[in-house]
Formats: C-alpha cells, sequence, structure tokens
C-alpha cells in the first residue's frame, strides 16, 4: 500500500530506487531486492504487464513510474462538490492520490472477494478439505521473471525455473509439478493462492533475474499458499560467463535451502 501510494503521488514522474526506498521503507536497512519484489508482487495483484504497463512502468536504469491516470473524484452534484472543503475536493495532490489508490485497491478486493467466493459455491468445498488435499511435501515452481533492463534474459530465466524443477523433483518424498504444468501460468496474472490450489501444492517458489554488466543476480523466495506469508528468501550474485554453470550452481543451493526449510520449519517441531 505505501509502495502503490509513493508512486501514486508522483504519478507521471520517475521515482528512483532511492527514493522508494527512503519513503517505503524509512528507517528500516533493506535492499534494493525489496522494491523488486514489491513491485512484482503489486502489478500481480492488480494484473499488470511489466512490458505493456497500465499502471507501473520500469524506466531503465532510472526507477519507475506510475502511468495510470489518477485524478480527483468528481462529484455528480456541483453545488455539493462547492459544499465540500477545499482539502477534500482533491485540490490537495496527496489526497487525490489517495483517493485513486483506494478506488484501485477497492476494486481489487472486491473482485477477489467475489472471484473466491463463486469459486467456492461452485466447487462446493471448504477450505479444510483443499488443505487437505495438497501434500504436506508439495512445490511448484513459477517461472522466473525476467527484470533485466533490456528484457533479454528471458531464455535464461526459463532455463533457471527447468532447472529447480529438475534438482527439487529428486529430492525424495517432494512433489513437484512438472514444468508443462508450470509455465502454464507463465504471464497470466494469477494469485499465487489460486495457482497452488491448481497444482494442489502446499508451497511455491517463485524468483527473478536480473543483470548488471557482467554480472548476474538471481532472487528466489518460498512462499506458504495457505497463506502467502514467505518463509525464505535469498539473492545469488554469480558472473555471467557460463549460464549452464550458474544455473546448476543457484538452483543446487536454492534446492539445499529449501530443503531444510520445508523439513525443518520452526512450527513443525
Amino acid at each position: 500500500m505505501r509502495l502503490l501510494l509513493c508512486l501514486a503521488e508522483h504519478a507521471g514522474e520517475v521515482v528512483s530506487i532511492e527514493e522508494l526506498l527512503n519513503q517505503v521503507w524509512p528507517d528500516v536497512s533493506v535492499s534494493p531486492d525489496s522494491v523488486y519484489q514489491a513491485v512484482t508482487s503489486l502489478r500481480r495483484l492488480l494484473g499488470d504487464d511489466a512490458k505493456q504497463p497500465t499502471y507501473i512502468a520500469t524506466v531503465p536504469r532510472l526507477g519507475y513510474r506510475m502511468v495510470a491516470a489518477v485524478g480527483p473524484w468528481v462529484e455528480a452534484d456541483s453545488d455539493q462538490a462547492d459544499k465540500i472543503p477545499t482539502a477534500s475536493r482533491g485540490e490537495g495532490f496527496p489526497w487525490v492520490a489517495r483517493v485513486a489508490v483506494g478506488i484501485m485497491l477497492t476494486g481489487a478486493i472486491v473482485f477477489l472477494m467475489v472471484h473466491y467466493r463463486g469459486r467456492g459455491a461452485n466447487e462446493n468445498r471448504s477450505a479444510s478439505s483443499v488443505a487437505a488435499a495438497r501434500p504436506e511435501k508439495s512445490i511448484a515452481v513459477l517461472p522466473f521473471l525476467d527484470l533485466t533492463e533490456e528484457m533479454t534474459e528471458e531464455p535464461f530465466a526459463d532455463g533457471m525455473t527447468e532447472e529447480l524443477i529438475d534438482k527439487l523433483s529428486k529430492i525424495p518424498g517432494l512433489r513437484v509439478p512438472s514444468p508443462t504444468s508450470s509455465f502454464y501460468f507463465k504471464g497470466k496474472q494469477i494469485p499465487v493462492a489460486e495457482i497452488a490450489r491448481t497444482l494442489g501444492v502446499a508451497y511455491v517458489l517463485d524468483g527473478s533475474v536480473r543483470k548488471s554488466g557482467g554480472r548476474l543476480r538471481v532472487a528466489a523466495r518460498l512462499v506458504r499458499a495457505e497463506n502467502g506469508y514467505v518463509l525464505w528468501s535469498e539473492t545469488y550474485d554469480r558472473p555471467f560467463d557460463d549460464i549452464l554453470m550458474v544455473q546448476d550452481d543457484i538452483a543446487g543451493e536454492v534446492t539445499k535451502a529449501l530443503q531444510a526449510s520445508i523439513e525443518g520449519r520452526p512450527d513443525k517441531g
């Protein structure tokens, strides 16, 4: 919400990563990865497309820009509008941004509520029965996102996804949907919880790929599907000299970390 509000208050302007860190995460020590992951989650919620954005556009090497129209709420009755205090009629831009943000979020929440209620009624299944159908040791790897400035590393991101699926599927007792199942959701703006329910998994692994000069950064995170909590996240920096070696190396480290996280969760004792 703070990220969306910050971008809306500067609609049409480029907001740098540093500015977002200072305004959205004040007095908190976080890395730029927090911005990248938050923007990715926000786009998924709004149904936005990074390559053809209608809400948030990436400005290479500079930051992000709100491209959606942001304006005041227009009252139908002009006489009544004249009676509204100046500060409430949208003449203060922060208020205008808050109204627009409220409308967008309200619409998204209402859509999700109606969608899930309708889905639950049609399927006639309770939340407990859905959860029970998911094996505890099951994980889906969603296609990694290409967040490089030129968006030219999609083949590497796809290869990273397939390598992770291959390595995770070799862990005894761990159920992992095939690449065909995972890549079905590529580019689709579907909530993680719904994807997990469709694939019948308890965990979801997603991530992104970025490149700076001759170095590559891969970010990965493990999400508990039933509540959306991030159980584990990590970033890996490697020299971009041998693509296959980098994929294998990072996939191996992620697999070890995930295995420890799933099998050794504190709430499991």
